[in-house]
């Protein structure tokens, strides 16, 4: 009777492969930009900004842009894009739109749902949360695996990563819940929570009153220098990628 082989541990993947699957992945997101570009995405997108302005937004006022900004901080998948950015397109037509007011309206609702999570997360504890987020997460959009990669970034940069997820698609919205179930001081967290919310809020209302001024002499202008973008783009992402690549590689071998 032959006994068992040992089984071979698993051969660590050729560093090359991480570099030409980065320069594969680098030269899909340039080519995926630069046909943006040229076929004037940009004006269609500003045209769906002022639809969303005009029909939805001009209709809810404050209050709807407080509400919406206030689910858009819980878990549920309701982007800030597609609120700041038409009520800030409003403020440019109307003049019953404020700037302060729309900036104000989405720092609240943006600080009131990131509290909501926050007081879910200090009342239900950590087991019953991934729990539901096991049950019921798939509706929302959420898994276990995600919110554990949220969970990971607030314990690897602490307390101020109630500051920095507030300006990460796909973290902002997480990043109360492992800070309500760590006890994190109330004033401190709101303090860097609306810190975090007014430089998302802002980029964003900024972005949604210039996009609309002109967007035919916005896109002219991106098909002429418009490689600049490309290739500003493809640095800063190649950067990222590269630097938490050898940061978990550092992490793992710690």
């Amino acid at each position: 009777m032959s006994t068992p082989q040992p089984h071979a541990p698993d051969q660590p993947r050729a560093p090359w492969v991480f570099y030409v699957l980065l320069l594969a992945g680098l030269g899909l997101l340039g080519w995926g930009l630069w046909w943006l570009i040229q076929n004037d995405v940009v004006i269609q997108v500003a045209h769906l900004n002022q639809w969303l302005a005009d029909n939805l937004i001009s209709r809810l006022g404050y209050g709807g842009v407080f509400a919406l900004m206030f689910l858009e901080s819980t878990f549920l998948p309701f982007p800030s894009e597609i609120i700041i950015p038409p009520a800030a397109d409003l403020v440019r037509r109307s003049a019953d739109w404020r700037m302060e007011g729309v900036v104000a309206a989405g720092i609240l609702g943006s600080l009131g749902g990131a509290l909501f999570n926050y007081a879910l997360a200090r009342y239900l504890g950590r087991g019953i949360l991934l729990r539901m987020v096991n049950r019921w997460g798939q509706w929302v959009h959420l898994s276990e695996a995600r919110y554990l990669k949220t969970e990971a970034f607030f314990k690897r940069h602490g307390a101020m990563s109630t500051f920095v997820g507030r300006l990460l698609p796909g973290v902002r919205h997480l990043i109360s819940i492992p800070a309500g179930l760590v006890g994190m001081n109330l004033w401190w967290f709101s303090a860097l929570t609306v810190m975090g919310s007014a430089i998302w809020v802002g980029v964003l209302a900024w972005a949604g009153y210039w996009f609309g001024q002109d967007p035919v002499l916005l896109s002219q202008n991106l098909k002429q220098d418009g490689r600049w973008l490309v290739i500003g783009t493809l640095l800063l992402v190649g950067g990222y990628v590269v630097f938490n690549h050898y940061r978990n590689k550092r992490d793992n071998a710690g």
